[in-house]
């Protein structure tokens, strides 16, 4: 299984949990050395192996060094920071969480055997699409609508890619989940008074790390859910909990954006993403 992020956080908590029970993980980090750690501490069954999202020359050489693999986890991202541009000149949001994961996933799914799981989030509900300014070159940036907009992308891209497969009579799924509030490291990165605020008065009522990867586990690993299944926290409108179906903003199912965010996503990686 080929996690990405799993240097710390979710993605670490989800590389160690699939080896104790028995996969063999490949941790794809833009971080190796914190990596190194997370896999010193798993065993044999890690690999680490760098990628940055956040340059599609490096996930383009990543996804050449990749035979094949069972299931691909899109966890990496980041949130909430201040306006950036990626190596292709992408909002550091979008192309990270978003156009990263679309170009990674799509040069590796025919090495895919079984399903790929996408990370979006609660904060998808922020998510407006606007396909005439995905990368925030016109309107005047507003850090937690990007990564709303990130987070829909994510969700948008699971269900389209769920959506495709089908119609392509392919027996490999896509689900997304999302792990409510959980502690991880991504709050002390927005570089602002944003992150402590949430460390007094968001994070006190969410979960550990571990428990925010349930969601994610089950989306990994179950047998029978429909492809497509968002799956998040069960109690307190979805920030904790036990993993169950989870429902999501009815214009995820926007047939005319979903599209028209795929073939502007193609674009702006150059890659055509035929399922």
């Amino acid at each position: 299984m080929i996690i990405t992020g799993a240097n710390s956080g979710l993605g670490a908590e989800t590389a160690k949990a699939l080896a104790r029970h028995g996969a063999k993980v490949v941790l794809a980090c833009r971080n190796t050395a914190k990596a190194d750690d997370v896999a010193a501490a798993i065993g044999a069954a890690a690999t680490v192996r760098e990628l940055d999202l956040a340059d599609l020359n490096s996930v383009r050489a990543f996804a050449d060094t990749v035979e094949g693999a069972d299931v691909l986890i899109n966890n990496a991202g980041i949130m909430a920071v201040p306006l950036r541009r990626t190596a292709q000149g992408f909002e550091s949001q979008m192309g990270t969480n978003h156009l990263g994961h679309f170009a990674l996933t799509a040069l590796l799914l025919p090495k895919i055997t079984d399903r790929v799981v996408t990370l979006s989030s609660g904060m998808h509900l922020l998510g407006r699409i606007n396909l005439g300014d995905l990368n925030w070159e016109r309107r005047i940036y507003r850090r937690w609508q990007a990564y709303g907009d990130s987070k829909m992308a994510n969700l948008m891209f699971g269900l389209e890619l769920a959506k495709r497969l089908s119609d392509a009579g392919s027996d490999k799924k896509s689900f997304i989940a999302h792990p409510g509030i959980a502690s991880t490291s991504l709050t002390g990165h927005t570089e602002s008074i944003y992150g402590p605020l949430m460390k007094l008065t968001v994070l006190p009522i969410g979960q550990s790390s571990a428990d925010g990867a349930l969601p994610t586990l089950l989306a990994a690993t179950t047998p029978d859910a429909p492809s497509g299944t968002f799956f998040g926290p069960k109690q307190l409108f979805g920030l904790r909990g036990a993993p169950v179906k989870s429902g999501y903003a009815p214009r995820a199912k926007d047939k005319a954006i979903r599209e028209g965010l795929w073939r502007e996503s193609e674009r702006l990686t150059g890659i055509d993403f035929t399922v």
